[in-house]
């Protein structure tokens, strides 16, 4: 029979959900009823056809051919016609009425004994029980609709063995094989497809290209990429050559299966021959380029999709937000998020999910606290994780009352329980702003709770007691620290320097022997700055020696923490020395700047007491250049940025303009300009003229 040629194309076993038949010559199909009516053959063209509109993602059922034979009858010049065979959408009405002129009824009767089949008992009794109701004359077009239409494998096997002993001719052996394997692609069941693939070899079956596109499918589905590509890599072993199709789908498996570099060379030949992506496909491209960082990437494959015609669905665009988050690009994650609504899309949790993580990071606070209330009115249940992101966020903005009103959600959600991360974030807000109290409170919680505290814990309650000036306690946690057999890092012992700008001078001593044992290169810096240690001379090189040794990400924190203690010491000519090493070092850029029409000071990223050092050297800069007889510009500036810290009533911005009224300095807010203080050359050189020596006053 003829109708094998449609069981073993990979595009007619696997096909998308909304399937798209090619449109055949109207001239098929005549007035006159069917004579007769057979499955027959698609021609080389039509199935190349249809394959272009095929998935292998997908993983409907087989269609069914339905032909029509036309008789000499019906032509009126009596000409003999050859065979003109149609497909019929089997879904189509048109498929209906030929069906119940034909082969309806018999199709009928095997869809209710493949449904049988599956409800009985996996036994050759049972089976053979209700096979008999087919009668003797089974053809094998009949033995493919019923195991097509079958969905349990027990009873399966015994099925294609039934089959396989009464029908004495068959065109096609491997059909019956790859309707079977179908069974357990719809079971899900890897293992047992395995085991027939081995039993096809054994019986002398040659294995064709919908056995391999079925186990792979069957792979894919199972949620194991890396099976999927070894069944696709044994496919040269036995003759048979991927279409398309399958080659469209293994970008997804390679990608999956973490062989990044297949995946994308399969993504560009997919892109020079024009093979059809689907979605599942263009959604892992786009996971490949976010894990690896590639995150303008992620946005070229959304826009070549859509070049391409394939229309974005939820997980693309769950997976694009996703991916913004990474990136820490909120507002391109906000872009993302109304075009999908725009495309009438409705949002998940995983889109939720997505948003909170991708404004979290960024610190859009306003914005993640939204997306949890709407999340909260709809009954979206969050994660550990997903609370633990918020508590994070509100750490790192000082969200201290929406903290704490999240953290009672979280307790009386039901389904989820603090973790050490939580607790972890809580003690940092109430360190962070001093509440000693409170930070106390959830750390007795905390141990309640079974969880030991860590690292990050130690350091906000060494920070919390530093701020309120309770030296002793800071001490008593430093010693918890080794108690606990905890290792100070880098940040820990930043934290201790900060501790030392709210330390009264009576007690620096304390906190200086810890940061000594902790970090004994620093301790020598600090000793000789509060000057329990002689090193006038090798000052700077100590504070070299250190800088080498720490890592770049607190370099920063700790040359301000220095520069501020000398500050409160009032050892200026140390800060200048500490300010001119970490510009040597690049550990400051860009302070200063110089235009033909304006000379700009940039304080925005240095604590109070290294911008009021920045601010003196830059006074006496101007000084030195007026003295020399060099021209100023027309116009210069401050620049101290618009916010102030986020657990602080006091922003640079209001430090800075004191500090200026105190010197008498020319320099006045601008009214267009928020951070920005600006003078004007004819009163910046009267008032330096005025100036008989440099002087820092410490607001």
């Amino acid at each position: 029979m003829a109708y094998h040629h449609l069981c073993s194309s990979p595009s007619s076993l696997l096909r998308d959900r909304h399937s798209l038949s090619v449109s055949p010559k109207s001239k098929s199909l005549r007035t006159n009823p069917p004579t007769s009516l057979n499955l027959v053959s698609l021609s080389k063209t039509s199935i190349k056809a249809s394959s272009s509109h095929v998935s292998l993602e997908d993983l409907m059922s087989q269609e069914t051919q339905i032909p029509r034979k036309l008789t000499n009858s019906q032509y009126p010049d009596g000409k003999t016609a050859s065979k003109s065979y149609v497909w019929v959408n089997p879904r189509s009405p048109r498929a209906s009425r030929l069906r119940q002129l034909t082969y309806d009824s018999r199709y009928s009767s095997l869809l209710k004994v493949a449904e049988s089949l599956d409800s009985c008992d996996p036994n050759e009794k049972d089976v053979l029980a209700v096979l008999s109701s087919l009668g003797d004359d089974v053809s094998e077009q009949d033995a493919v609709v019923v195991l097509n239409n079958m969905s349990n494998p027990n009873t399966a096997l015994l099925v294609l063995d039934h089959f396989r002993k009464i029908l004495t001719k068959t065109s096609r052996e491997v059909i019956l094989y790859n309707v079977t394997l179908k069974v357990f692609r719809k079971s899900k069941d890897l293992d047992g497809a395995e085991k027939l693939f081995d039993e096809m070899l054994q019986r002398g079956v040659k294995p064709d290209n919908v056995t391999f596109s079925t186990l792979i499918s069957c792979s894919r589905v199972c949620g194991l990429p890396s099976k999927a590509v070894e069944w696709f890599e044994k496919m040269p072993t036995y003759e048979c050559d991927p279409d398309d199709v399958t080659y469209s789908a293994m970008i997804d498996a390679y990608g999956r299966a973490g062989n990044v570099d297949m995946a994308f060379t399969l993504y560009d030949r997919a892109r020079t021959e024009k093979w059809r992506i689907d979605p599942v496909t263009f959604s892992t491209l786009i996971k490949i380029y976010g894990v690896s960082g590639n995150y303008d990437g992620c946005l070229n494959v959304y826009e070549e999709m859509k070049a391409l015609g394939v229309k974005p669905n939820v997980v693309i665009y769950n997976t694009l937000l996703d991916a913004m988050g990474r990136a820490k690009r909120p507002w391109q994650a906000k872009s993302i998020y109304k075009e999908m609504l725009s495309n009438g899309f409705s949002p998940n949790w995983a889109t939720y999910a997505a948003l909170l993580r991708a404004y979290g990071r960024a610190r859009y606070g306003e914005d993640a606290l939204n997306v949890y209330k709407e999340m909260k009115d709809k009954g979206l249940e969050l994660t550990v994780v997903l609370y633990n992101t918020l508590l994070a966020m509100c750490a790192d903005v000082g969200f201290a009352d929406e903290a704490a009103e999240i953290f009672e959600d979280m307790k009386n959600s039901g389904t989820c329980k603090p973790d050490s991360w939580t607790f972890s974030s809580l003690i940092t807000i109430y360190s962070c702003s001093g509440k000693v109290s409170e930070a106390e409170g959830i750390l007795n919680m905390m141990l309640e709770a079974g969880f030991e505290p860590n690292i990050f814990v130690l350091t906000s309650l060494i920070q919390c007691y530093g701020k309120a000036q309770r030296t002793d306690d800071v001490v008593r946690m430093f010693n918890r620290v080794y108690e606990l057999g905890i290792t100070p890092d880098d940040r820990f012992c930043g934290c201790l320097l900060n501790v030392m700008t709210h330390t009264p001078r009576e007690e620096l001593g304390k906190v200086m022997d810890c940061i000594e044992k902790a970090k004994p290169e620093l301790g020598r810096v600090v000793k000789v700055l509060i000057g329990e240690q002689n090193g006038e001379g090798n000052f700077k090189n100590e504070a070299l020696e250190l800088f080498n040794h720490i890592s770049s990400d607190v370099k920063k924190p700790y040359c301000n923490c220095l520069i501020d203690l000398c500050v409160n010491l009032d050892l200026l000519e140390r800060a200048c020395d500490l300010l001119e090493l970490g510009l040597s070092l690049e550990i400051y850029a860009g302070i200063q700047s110089r235009s033909p029409t304006q000379w700009s000071l940039n304080l925005k990223s240095l604590s109070l007491g290294a911008a009021l050092t920045a601010l003196h050297v830059w006074i006496n800069d101007l000084t030195k250049v007026q003295e020399s007889g060099e021209e100023l510009p027309p116009l210069l500036g401050i620049n101290t940025g618009h916010g102030k810290h986020k657990y602080s009533e006091k922003g640079l911005a209001t430090v800075i303009e004191s500090h200026l009224k105190e010197l008498d300095a020319p320099f006045h807010e601008a009214s267009d300009k928020a951070g920005w203080f600006l003078t004007t050359k004819v009163a910046a050189e009267s008032w330096l003229e005025s100036r008989r020596s440099p002087n820092l006053v410490v607001a």
